[in-house]
């Protein structure tokens, strides 16, 4: 297991020398990665200098990103569709010069926009169709795609593990993979030990994040469930914590974030290591080897 950190709990850009010592922070807390928010029109040269720095100091770059309102995977309109794939590809070009070889996130329909149905077929299809495209210019710069599906308050085309285990291995390329997020499993999974075992077989990526996107651990996810599952399961890569607090504008209106819900990002950075890494020593211990 590597354990990272979600830097959207600073900002949507941490490309500024005001970020340096945060990443310090973190390497010295005891994260190996840190999750850089990577969206439209990123500035390459800003992605390339800080790729360098956290090289240099020993931590992994890894990408997150979100598709928005105006770029829909689903659309019916295939001149959308076009501007959605041109833009997850300047997307992954910002990973690959950041150096970060994964971009995760909801990338297969857009947050928070709703059509006042459920999915179609042609729905599904369509984002289907996008991913491959996106996942095969992925492949050209070593970087792989990670799906992550939402709750049902957040987005329509997938809500469970089941359903987007399905998308993905639809998509059927290697470049594109799934996330398991347990903020979001929190609300819509019955058995999150199920859940798991149902997408084992695409999974490479999961989200530590509590069910008030707080610290882990100081809230109600079934985290012994959750950390034991993946050890049966054999997992062995990302656990990321993810996090919102309501210092930034945007960020806290897309995330319905109106109350701190942690004392300071370094309490809950250092809070959230020390949990999950004595939560996954604890419970390998109870699987059988």
């Amino acid at each position: 297991m590597k354990l990272g950190m979600n830097m959207l709990l600073w900002s949507t850009d941490v490309t500024g020398p005001q970020y340096l010592p945060v990443f310090e922070l973190l390497r010295g807390a005891g994260y190996e990665g840190v999750e850089v928010p990577i969206f439209g029109g990123a500035d390459i040269g800003a992605l390339e200098r800080l790729g360098a720095h956290l090289d240099a100091l020993g931590v992994v770059p890894l990408g997150v990103t979100a598709t928005s309102a105006e770029n829909s995977p689903i659309s019916a309109d295939p001149a959308v569709r076009a501007r959605t794939l041109d833009a997850l590809k300047a997307t992954v070009d910002g990973c690959a010069a950041l150096g970060a070889r994964t971009l995760c996130g909801p990338i297969e329909a857009p947050l928070g926009v709703f059509s006042g149905t459920g999915p179609t077929e042609d729905e599904r299809a369509r984002s289907v169709e996008t991913l491959r495209a996106a996942s095969e210019y992925a492949a050209t710069r070593d970087v792989t795609l990670i799906v992550e599906y939402l709750n049902r308050f957040e987005m329509y085309l997938v809500n469970c593990a089941a359903d987007a285990a399905a998308l993905v291995r639809a998509v059927d390329h290697p470049n594109c993979r799934l996330m398991y997020d347990t903020f979001h499993a929190h609300i819509e999974e019955k058995d999150p030990r199920a859940a798991l075992h149902e997408c084992a077989d695409v999974l490479v990526y999961v989200h530590a994040s509590e069910n008030d996107r707080g610290t882990p651990g100081a809230g109600q996810v079934a985290w012994e469930t959750t950390f034991t599952t993946l050890h049966e399961i054999g997992y062995d890569g990302w656990i990321v914590v993810e996090a919102f607090g309501d210092a930034l504008e945007d960020l806290a209106a897309a995330t319905k974030i109106w109350r701190r819900m942690f004392f300071s990002e370094e309490q809950l950075a250092r809070d959230g290591a020390a949990f999950i890494r004595e939560q996954w020593a604890a419970t390998a211990a109870r699987v059988p080897a």
